[in-house]
């Protein structure tokens, strides 16, 4: 039998139906690899304890049956929906009850052999699974030789893997199964070198391949998740280090005199730098003394001064002179997001370099500014796109902000010697390098974040850069105050907001959903929307104010009107999604209203708190949840109680949940690296293990499996 390629479409040994391709186009799974690195998130196991009339309350149980008696009704006490369902064996029934979830009887027909993983609720004689995963099953799965005998259940370990519609657990088993038989694994040359194998006890691809779908026994499960958690780590360590390593090999603008030009800014301005700022300056002059490019991440929690520090920095570049010159400057470009912010940062710079001579330019879609005017100059003035290009690529103008509008090709630039980018993981790889290929010689790369990252991820995602912490914040800042708002306390939250609006501030509302639900999908996510949620307030509890709406699904434009009407107090509530842009800054919203609270990440929620954290008028967050389980009250108390971001983001990590930092769709890595993550020790293994192979390898000629993974990883981290 020939063995299967690993890049093989999946279509040449499936028939697929339309709903599959869509279902596998989703999960993104196009290729034989692809599906053999789908991995099961769990494994269910069947035995004496499966048989439905041996359940016994408290016990976590997987049963096989046919479901029938399928409804929807309320519960008689407490109105709750719930779907009702019975699941029956030769040995006896079982009551199935998905609370709050009644649509979910409409994925199973009466008759239907099904496989139900749950908790055993109730009493003796009385038992029922309270919401458990229900998935249609074979019976050849569940060793029933005819529905009529006694059930004959294996003790195998079932897969069960992330679905989409039209694609379950059961097809996906099967799938892996057909093509481990064909000879899948004889193909698929392995990307860890082998002494890395041996040193840390991790079985060769093939054998982690079968044991991960198809194991034996927990422990082959469990030493395949290792054997991948580390691959997973490692390929994107490899391709950070060979991305640092090409980056070492450049040769940038050195500024020599950058501590004295950065003391002199410094003590031009009414504003005194934390320790943390001065320690962080530092560390970037230092790297400006060298002749290579420096690739550094700041990350700096909400309110912590990051400005100021760019600032700081920039003034050291754009009183440099190139390189033997004796007139002229090095420039500087900073790349902002949004074009609110864009403008933001303008005024910022406006500020800080105001009585000094410098000369700031705006790029972005709608327009462009430069600063001072011939006219005033105390002020900006507009000017056309065609001139002031023409001064930058002059080096006339020797610090300019923007949006992604930086990168187009018409944009050209003298000398330039540095590149801020803020919120740089809003993006891609290929928007960076972009600007940072704007002049012959490699500029210095410098970028910030808001969002709290645990030391762990940063490690990994940012591998080839240095990072640098802001973890104080400047004197006078407010502290806020965080409130978990319990079932009958709406009303004084609400006469919170009420009093705020009243004394001329402004609030945020910020809702997970765009649109309400549609009950009869499947899975949909049931949570308060924007839209009705705005709708709400303005009928029945805010009919006095003006309210906006502010969401992804709105076009560039109309954020950044919308933005702007409220940074002119032109609305008083912003009804939004957690699209609210970082780093905005409108001192006078002063309360933030989070509704279904426990569905955010708590450092995503602490980011976003921190947008009520910009005066000295003292602040407030609600989280309002929309249950009350006591597992999401006591995250919420966390959020309560501290407010580290650094802290909050590591508490994500420890007890990761859907959503928790931001979900896997923000960072790119798997469930399985996010496991990885937990474990420092692994991380700075691979991180070792990747510098030495690159080391000794830079082109990684010597190992194509590695070069190839690696490649492959670092796109998917880069699509943004």
């Amino acid at each position: 039998m020939t063995p299967i390629s690993p890049d093989e479409p999946l279509s040449k040994h499936f028939r697929l139906t339309p709903i599959q391709r869509t279902g596998l186009k989703k999960l993104r799974i196009a290729s034989v690899r692809d599906l053999l690195y789908h991995f099961p998130v769990r494994y269910d196991q069947g035995g004496d304890d499966s048989v439905i009339g041996s359940a016994t309350p408290g016990a976590s149980v997987t049963v096989f049956g046919t479901i029938g008696s399928l409804k929807a009704r309320k519960s008689w006490k407490r109105k709750i929906p719930v779907g009702e369902a019975v699941v029956k064996d030769a040995s006896g029934s079982i009551k199935i009850m998905w609370f709050h979830q009644p649509y979910l009887v409409k994925k199973f027909s009466d008759g239907q052999f099904v496989k139900a993983t749950g908790v055993v609720g109730g009493s003796s004689g009385k038992t029922y699974l309270a919401n458990p995963h229900v998935e249609a099953a074979d019976p050849a799965e569940a060793g029933l030789f005819a529905p009529a005998k006694p059930a004959t259940l294996s003790r195998d370990l079932f897969a069960v893997y992330p679905e989409t519609r039209g694609i379950t657990s059961l097809w996906f088993r099967h799938a892996a199964k057909r093509l481990l038989e064909r000879g899948a694994l004889d193909a698929i040359p392995d990307p860890l070198p082998e002494n890395i194998l041996h040193k840390y006890h991790l079985p060769h691809l093939a054998r982690a391949l079968l044991y991960i779908h198809k194991p034996d026994t927990l422990a082959h499960a469990l030493a395949a998740r290792k054997r991948f958690s580390f691959e997973e780590i490692f390929a994107i360590q490899v391709a950070r280090a060979k991305e640092r390593a090409e980056n070492d090999a450049l040769s940038s603008f050195p500024v020599h005199e950058g501590a004295v030009l950065a003391k002199r800014f410094l003590g031009s301005t009414e504003v005194s730098p934390t320790s943390a700022q001065s320690r962080v300056i530092g560390e970037v002059l230092a790297d400006f003394e060298k002749r290579k490019p420096m690739s550094r991440l700041l990350e700096g929690d909400v309110g912590s001064g990051k400005t100021l520090v760019a600032a700081a920095t920039a003034y050291a570049i754009v009183n440099s002179r190139p390189p033997g010159r004796d007139s002229g400057t090095l420039q500087v470009a900073y790349m902002a997001p949004t074009e609110i912010l864009a403008q933001q940062h303008f005024r910022s710079f406006i500020e800080y370099f105001r009585h000094l001579p410098i000369a700031i330019g705006l790029i972005t879609g709608s327009g462009c500014k430069k600063f001072p005017s011939k006219m005033n100059r105390d002020d900006a003035t507009n000017i056309s796109p065609a001139q002031l290009l023409k001064w930058v690529a002059g080096g006339e103008i020797a610090l300019v902000v923007g949006t992604h509008a930086l990168i187009q090709k018409s944009v050209g630039f003298q000398n330039l010697a540095y590149v801020i980018v803020d919120e740089q993981h809003r993006f891609g790889t290929s928007q960076r390098r972009a600007l940072a290929r704007k002049s012959p010689i490699m500029p210095h790369f410098f970028s910030m974040t808001a969002t709290p990252i645990p030391r762990t991820l940063a490690l990994t995602l940012w591998g080839d850069l240095d990072i640098s912490v802001l973890d104080e914040l400047p004197p006078g800042r407010a502290k806020v105050t965080t409130s978990i708002v319990r079932r009958g306390e709406r009303e004084a939250m609400y006469e919170t907001v009420r009093r705020e609006l009243r004394a001329g501030r402004q609030a945020y509302v910020i809702c997970p959903r765009i649109e309400e639900a549609d009950p009869a999908k499947i899975g949909a996510l049931q949570a308060t929307s924007v839209k009705s949620e705005a709708a709400r307030l303005k009928k029945e509890v805010f009919q006095e104010y003006s309210i906006g709406l502010l969401h992804g699904a709105m076009r560039p434009a109309e954020k950044d009107a919308v933005m702007k009407k409220f940074a002119s107090h032109e609305i008083d509530i912003l009804v939004a999604t957690s699209v609210v842009e970082v780093g905005v800054n409108v001192p006078n919203a002063t309360v933030m209203v989070i509704e279904g609270a426990e569905r955010f990440g708590l450092a995503q929620m602490h980011q976003l708190r921190g947008r009520v954290m910009r005066s000295s008028h003292p602040p407030h967050c609600f989280l309002v949840p929309d249950t009350a389980g006591e597992a999401a009250l006591k995250r919420l108390r966390t959020l309560e109680k501290s407010d580290d971001g650094f802290a909050l983001a590591e508490a994500d990590l420890e007890n990761r949940g859907m959503g928790d930092l931001y979900g896997k769709s923000q960072w790119g890595v798997s469930d399985l690296g996010m496991e990885a993550l937990k474990n420092p020790r692994l991380i700075q293994a691979a991180r070792t293990e990747a510098r030495a192979l690159v080391a000794a390898d830079p082109s990684l000629a010597k190992n194509p499996a590695l070069q190839k993974r690696a490649f492959l990883l670092s796109e998917d981290l880069h699509e943004e």
